[in-house]
């Protein structure tokens, strides 16, 4: 069912797979010092989970799977973290991109990447280049990603573009210059971790997304997890401000 909104364009077929999931990986520091081990442990084993809901999407047919790497406010933590979560970014660039390439995954990073030293954003361009007629699924990566920063750069752009001439601008106005706009907007997020916040992520693309909180850390975010947030959202009905009545006129 179409809608008139700039939002949000139509409604899904209830218990339909969702299209796009979006994924704040959270957790693996606390499931390190549980098991007494330093939290780069546990952002290590983490990569190992992104392996397995890549492949998870891939066989359920979602066509966007959007995670939360880095965001612009994870610069604040110790340095010697963000090093090896600079690493570690690094290395899974040069390793993975031939595998995803060869499995038909198209890659993307949206953020502010001028900040990452110039090793990651060759990978980066390399990646993006080299997969970018794939379309079995698209892998997006948040990295040095902030909602806010998104928005106030997408108006930046609209507003240069514009010539400075003064108009009324619309939803769909913005949304062709926020980074995200090669995709639709999110039908499933999920935070893992068990915090329940969705800590500027996608601001402007989760205004009407469902939302799934799990206290399972990233690491531990198994096959059997991943199917127990898809089945929640299949149950859900998405109405978009209308009536359960009007939907299922």
């Amino acid at each position: 069912m179409s809608l008139g909104t700039d939002s949000v364009r139509e409604i899904p077929e209830a218990g339909s797979m969702p299209r796009h999931i979006a994924i704040i990986m959270d957790g693996n520091g606390r499931w390190a010092r549980k098991r007494l081990m330093p939290r780069m442990a546990g952002h290590k084993q983490g990569v190992e989970t992104v392996r397995n809901v890549i492949k998870s999407c891939s066989e359920h047919g979602i066509e966007y799977l959007t995670l939360f790497a880095f965001s612009s406010e994870n610069w604040r933590r110790p340095a010697d973290e963000v090093s090896f979560l600079m690493q570690l970014f690094a290395g899974a660039l040069e390793q993975e991109m031939t595998k995803l390439h060869e499995n038909g995954i198209r890659f993307k990073v949206i953020g502010d990447i001028s900040r990452f030293e110039p090793r990651i954003v060759k990978f980066i361009h390399q990646g993006e280049q080299l997969t970018a007629h794939n379309s079995k699924l698209t892998l997006t990566i948040a990295a040095n990603y902030g909602g806010r920063w998104d928005i106030m750069q997408a108006m930046r752009k609209m507003i240069e573009e514009s010539h400075n001439l003064p108009r009324q601008f619309k939803e769909a106005d913005l949304t062709q210059y926020l980074s995200m706009n090669y995709a639709p907007e999110p039908d499933l997020f999920i935070r893992t971790g068990g915090e329940y916040r969705i800590s500027n992520f996608l601001l402007w693309q989760l205004a009407y997304t469902e939302l799934y909180f799990t206290n399972t850390p990233w690491p531990d975010f198994n096959k059997r997890e991943f199917d127990l947030a898809i089945q929640s959202y299949q149950q859900r009905e998405r109405r978009f401000g209308q009536t359960s009545e009007q939907i299922r006129q």
